[in-house]
């Protein structure tokens, strides 16, 4: 499969899991929730690995970078899940959404050629997640969007970097890679959650959710750093990007929430730039 499909994968899960976030109650603590997440991630690649007759470990050159790119995972969850709850969807996901410039931009640092056309799609893809999230909300007290804007860019740039050094790691084995990356990202936030002490039990009612959004956080991030050893392996990260635009469309078709003209003139432009780039 092509770094472009296996980005389509990446979005799909990425959009019911974001998708799945709104059948959560405020009550849910954000950590306890993305604990959960990490930890079911961390277990399905556990399994996968297993049943795949796998070895575990990865070479010690690849494994500063999947380190890194835990790291990186860790920051950007953290800056999402908090540019959400102060912010509104039509403010956040746009600016999330620019992380492919951020790819294209590490693509062409490792000595990827990047053409005008290519930069142009790029370009329409976040142009068009940006008119599909939704419709203009009002931010809230005075000065707050400063600081949702701060997290959100800081999200889409700890996405970027996450897939871009996780892809190098992917080079010397993917599932490995993603491993290292998840539980680097997991003790990160445990720590996080010891020094803080702060409440991180979901609840039993959340949990079956919570677990069902793991897996699909395992799989599309897998997918991401698959996409490492392919050719123009940055188009996994363009392509994954559309996450939020599925969330949106599946609030449309499941909640029935209204769409205006310009969220599907956005979700139009986002594919036709996933189309120029598959050409």
């Amino acid at each position: 499969m092509s770094a472009l499909g296996l980005g389509l994968i990446a979005a799909l899960c990425w959009g019911v899991h974001d998708f799945s976030v709104r059948y959560l109650k405020d009550s849910v603590p954000l950590l306890g929730s993305l604990m959960v997440v990490l930890a079911v991630g961390t277990l399905f690649q556990c399994a996968g690995i297993g049943l795949s007759g796998a070895a575990l470990a990865l070479p010690t050159r690849a494994l500063g970078y999947a380190v890194a790119a835990g790291g990186c995972f860790l920051v950007a969850d953290l800056a999402l899940y908090a540019a959400f709850r102060r912010g509104p969807v039509a403010l956040v996901a746009p600016l999330v959404a620019s992380y492919p410039v951020l790819s294209v931009g590490f693509a062409i640092w490792r000595g990827t050629e990047i053409s005008a056309w290519q930069w142009l799609a790029v370009v329409a893809i976040v142009l068009g997640v940006g008119a599909a999230s939704g419709r203009k909300q009002e931010v809230g007290k005075a000065g707050a969007w400063k600081v949702t804007v701060a997290l959100s860019l800081l999200g889409a740039a700890g996405f970027a970097s996450t897939f871009a050094l996780g892809q190098h790691a992917a080079e010397f084995g993917a599932a490995q890679a993603n491993l290292v990356t998840r539980l680097t990202a997991l003790v990160g936030l445990l720590l996080l959650i010891l020094v803080s002490r702060q409440v991180f039990w979901p609840g039993k009612r959340a949990l079956p959710l919570l677990v069902v959004m793991g897996v699909l956080d395992g799989v599309a991030l897998q997918n991401v750093l698959d996409a490492g050893g392919l050719p123009n392996a940055e188009y996994a990260a363009v392509s994954s990007s559309i996450f939020g635009m599925l969330t949106v469309v599946l609030a449309w078709a499941i909640l029935r929430e209204r769409m205006t003209g310009l969220q599907w003139v956005g979700c139009v432009l986002a594919f036709a730039g996933i189309g120029a780039l598959a050409l």
